[in-house]
């Protein structure tokens, strides 16, 4: 099979080679020369064989509305566009609309895998019309792990990456669950190896998961993680998450509470802290610590 591949950052590069591997023919563009098989988008398109399959692996928002604003004037009807990155499901329903128009079909995926992916495989989750999904299955079984799971047709446009928004909230909390644990077995005197005890709990423990592995090879890597800054990004699907749960009255106390915990790391000097200070010094006149 043929495809077209449009962006080829850490994540879409290993994309194309894991594709590749399976026996496909992949061209890829990106900004970057060095690494585009071609020049431009035109370029691409006009390269490849009708109907194409065009996936798109660009940062979500501005970068891939041009994208696929871009494609839908150089498409032909029966061409399929799929968004792989991490765009929000509302957009998808609008790429859905704007591209069908033309009859060009629409389908989006959210991936799984990060810089692991290339070998280990991706994870997938995927909306849309069956017919669509049909005609990119094969890209979907060559990127996907070995064996009977990691690859789910989630429902219509929107449900994949919908998935792959509550795969990342899920993803937040167990990160903080980790963290705070570690945090308090650092703290006390009575544990003197806590890189050891998450290693043991590698195996025959109910919280044992690749994240937990992830955690002892940072440990490894820096025992008390003493090189890093306590500050972590968030890319926005944790928002998202939280923003659905709200339209759908569901409850999320640990990954909304998860997601606020990486808002306070940004804080150098917490302003809320300040006024809870400044009221227990006010009614119970405990002590306060004034800026040096």
């Amino acid at each position: 099979m043929e495809l077209g591949l449009v962006g080829l950052g850490k994540m879409g590069g290993n994309m194309r080679e894991r594709i590749r591997r399976a026996g496909h023919t992949v061209l890829g563009y990106d900004r970057n020369p060095d690494v585009s098989d071609v020049h431009s988008l035109e370029e691409l398109v006009g390269k490849l064989k009708g109907p194409r399959v065009i996936w798109v692996m660009v940062p979500a928002g501005a970068a891939t509305q041009s994208t696929i604003d871009e494609l839908a004037a150089l498409l032909s009807p029966g061409d399929i566009v799929v968004d792989g990155g991490n765009s929000r499901w509302t957009d998808d329903e609008r790429h859905a609309v704007e591209l069908g128009i033309k009859g060009i079909g629409f389908v989006d995926c959210g991936v799984s895998g990060g810089v692991w992916g290339l070998e280990n495989g991706y994870a997938l989750m995927y909306g849309g019309d069956a017919d669509h999904v049909a005609k990119v299955q094969p890209i979907f079984d060559a990127l996907k792990p070995e064996g009977d799971f990691g690859s789910v047709h989630a429902g219509k446009v929107g449900a994949g990456h919908f998935a792959k928004m509550v795969h990342n909230g899920i993803e937040y909390a167990m990160m903080q669950a980790y963290a705070e644990g570690w945090e308090l077995l650092e703290k006390v005197d009575s544990v003197t190896d806590v890189r050891e005890v998450f290693r043991s709990w590698q195996e025959g423990t109910v919280i044992r998961s690749w994240l937990l592995d992830l955690a002892v090879n940072a440990l490894d890597d820096d025992e008390h993680l003493d090189k890093l800054r306590g500050f972590a990004a968030d890319s926005g699907e944790g928002r998202w998450t939280v923003e659905a749960a709200i339209d759908n009255a569901v409850p999320l106390p640990a990954i909304t509470a998860s997601l606020f915990a990486r808002f306070a790391s940004r804080q150098d000097d917490s302003p809320q802290m300040k006024m809870i200070a400044a009221l227990r010094n006010q009614f119970g006149g405990h002590a306060v610590e004034n800026k040096k």
